[in-house]
């Protein structure tokens, strides 16, 4: 695994994004702060794989991560967002960290359950760890919501999702790369080699590591896709554990497809600049 790297190593180079942000013109000042956080990319994508039982041809999925509630992203929008998420008709949900920013200091926390309660998935709702829920005493605040919302929290395990015809694919969460103790041949311990598997991990940068285990489909956020982003200079923020990898598809090792999540929130800065919120639709289909 990957080196940890600590809160203030992380908190020292957002930094120097600030600088940057100086740069902007007026304009492009207030779409970054104003406008560009509140937008929502809705992203649809096909995962085709040998190892996809023809059981799951059309098969959906719905990835939403990192909605920080608390710094810039609220309630009302978690809402909106349940809501949109229920009309797209996803047979499972995937959450993949980071709920609420401070979860110490979060006082609505109890408001949070029943927006989340209303997620409407036949196949079921699975969330993992991600730094901020484990963050600010946070740990126990966030099981807690996620458990009482019908969500099931996956911490170095896997559960297999079956259809009537007893085909099967497996999803398997681990804890965070920066603050929990990620393990993911703990996860998979129990799944059988050849079966469809899709990892959950926050930190997209544990894909080197999960390639060697034969996993099949990973899915993070964690990078907010970098958040600023600015023409000819690039990717302005990327923490810990998302700096090789930040956002869309990469292929990694002979099986191992990764998508990274631009997430919904924003933290540490207030801006957005061509890193638009995004929730992601996979349709998974067979090759064979």
């Amino acid at each position: 695994m990957p080196k940890k790297v600590s809160r203030r190593s992380f908190l020292k180079k957002a930094v120097g994004s600030v600088i940057a942000t100086i740069g902007l013109s007026s304009g492009g000042y207030y779409y970054a702060r104003e406008i560009e956080p509140n937008l929502l990319d809705i992203v649809f994508e096909m995962i085709s794989h040998n190892d996809i039982p023809e059981g799951f041809n059309g098969f959906k999925i719905v990835q939403f991560s990192d909605t920080h509630l608390g710094f810039q992203y609220d309630l009302t929008q978690l809402e909106s967002l349940v809501e949109k998420i229920n009309s797209l008709k996803p047979d499972v949900i995937f959450f993949t960290g980071d709920l609420i920013d401070e979860p110490n200091r979060f006082l609505d926390g109890e408001r949070i359950i029943p927006i989340l309660q209303r997620l409407e998935a036949p196949f079921g709702k699975f969330a993992v760890y991600g730094n901020h829920d484990h963050g600010g005493y946070g740990s126990d605040i966030y099981r807690n919501i996620i458990e009482l919302s019908g969500m099931n929290l996956l911490l170095n395990e896997a559960e297999e999702i079956k259809l009537i015809d007893n085909s099967s694919i497996y999803v398997a969460g681990i804890d965070d790369a920066m603050l929990g103790r990620p393990d993911i041949q703990v996860a998979i311990e129990n799944v059988p080699e050849h079966a469809f598997k899709i990892l959950l991990s926050h930190a997209p940068d544990l894909a080197d590591a999960a390639s060697t285990f034969g996993i099949q489909l990973q899915l993070s956020g964690h990078s907010h896709g970098g958040q600023i982003q600015i023409p000819l200079l690039g990717v302005l923020v990327k923490p810990p554990f998302a700096e090789k990898y930040y956002e869309g598809f990469y292929s990694i090792g002979e099986r191992l497809t990764l998508y990274v999540n631009r997430g919904l929130g924003t933290t540490r800065l207030p801006f957005r600049f061509l890193s638009k919120p995004e929730l992601t639709v996979f349709t998974l289909q067979s090759k064979n």
